[in-house]
């Protein structure tokens, strides 16, 4: 019989997969410790993602694994998580109550880029992170509508407070003007309210900032690629040629600039008839498969063109909150998951961590 040991117990733990990236549990460093009484052992995990819809399973998985071992005769698992801040773009640093910052992007308009954000946001929060939203898209800002919040925010001092909404921290310029009132600015001034709506609003501890972008590779993108430390973007794209031609344009933008892309979501993958619940590719396959493995990404999820989706936006509440048990919202939870979990996978920030050193004469 084996003799149990720890190196034993971590190559039992390399066994088994991250079901949300693929990588092995030693590989992503999530055993912290390993306890060893006999044939009967302990083991300390931690993910790095928040993960508590999926939990209780995992664990399960865990336990099976370890006891299906001829020498183990007992396994107890401790399983948590954290989020901690990753790497951004160039000599930038996290902001204090922001942990990671994930911007979603397309090319261009229409293909359900804000929907994909919002519900991305609350997937997230479903799994027990903090999250915030922020809505970039300063000439047709969408968020208060999608859930359900409006008025002016609330300031303390020179800082706004954001709304709230679902559990969610949420600001927008469309807190702040009519529905119908257009934004008539320039770019300088469009990439200024950015960044007052960014580090002048109180965010509280948050672990994500989901920020929903304007289409294409303009002044707004830019500015976040110069100025915001984003951990990882995510590129929304539907399956059709002219679609992901665009798509291509803000996955090139985005490594020009030295910012990770996390990976592609296909959104109207398929539509779902409201009547039968036929599920159908109308614009086309495989599209977003491809895309991804042309430029070595993980394809995040693959979401369909369904009426109750945009129904539950108008109402100002999203899918992930108004049907939390349905298969659309499983699949937006999936992709929450596989974001997060690819993000995780990125190097850490440790600038936060550093003490602060000062030289002094004497």
């Amino acid at each position: 019989m084996t003799q149990l040991s720890e190196q034993h117990v971590k190559d039992l733990l390399a066994e088994i997969r991250d079901p949300n990236c693929g990588a092995d549990l030693i590989t992503l460093g999530w055993l912290r410790g390993v306890g060893i009484d006999g044939r009967r052992i302990s083991v300390d995990l931690r993910a790095g993602y928040p993960i508590d819809g999926i939990h209780d399973d995992l664990c399960a998985e865990i336990t099976q694994l370890l006891e299906s071992d001829e020498a183990v005769e007992k396994a107890s698992v401790s399983l948590d998580w954290k989020v901690v801040p990753h790497v951004v773009q160039g000599e930038l640093k996290p902001l204090e109550q922001i942990k990671n910052i994930v911007a979603v992007a397309s090319g261009k308009g229409g293909v359900g880029k804000s929907a994909t954000s919002v519900n991305l946001a609350l997937a997230l929060r479903a799994d027990g992170a903090r999250v915030g939203v922020l809505d970039a898209d300063i000439y047709g800002p969408s968020m208060p509508r999608m859930l359900g919040v409006s008025g002016n925010p609330e300031t303390v001092g020179n800082r706004i407070v954001p709304q709230r909404a679902h559990g969610l921290q949420v600001m927008s310029i469309g807190f702040m003007v009519e529905e119908d009132t257009p934004m008539i600015w320039r770019g300088p001034m469009v990439t200024s309210a950015l960044q007052q709506l960014l580090t002048e609003t109180n965010w509280d501890g948050l672990d994500y900032l989901v920020v929903d972008l304007p289409p294409g590779t303009g002044d707004i993108q830019l500015t976040l690629a110069q100025k915001v430390p984003v951990s990882g973007s995510v590129i929304v794209t539907t399956p059709q040629d002219i679609a992901l031609l665009d798509a291509r344009k803000a996955v090139q933008m985005f490594r020009k600039v030295d910012m990770s892309v996390l990976g592609i979501v296909e959104n109207m993958s398929t539509h779902i008839c409201s009547q039968c619940g036929h599920e159908e590719p109308v614009f086309g396959t495989g599209g977003g498969m491809r895309m991804a493995e042309e430029y070595d990404v993980p394809l995040l999820g693959q979401l369909p063109l369904d009426i109750r989706i945009r129904a539950d936006l108008d109402q100002g509440m999203p899918t992930v909150v108004s049907e939390p048990d349905s298969g659309l919202t499983q699949r937006y939870r999936e992709l929450a998951r596989k974001t997060a979990a690819r993000l995780a996978m990125t190097p850490r920030n440790l600038a936060l961590n550093l003490p602060q050193i000062n030289i002094v004469n004497t």
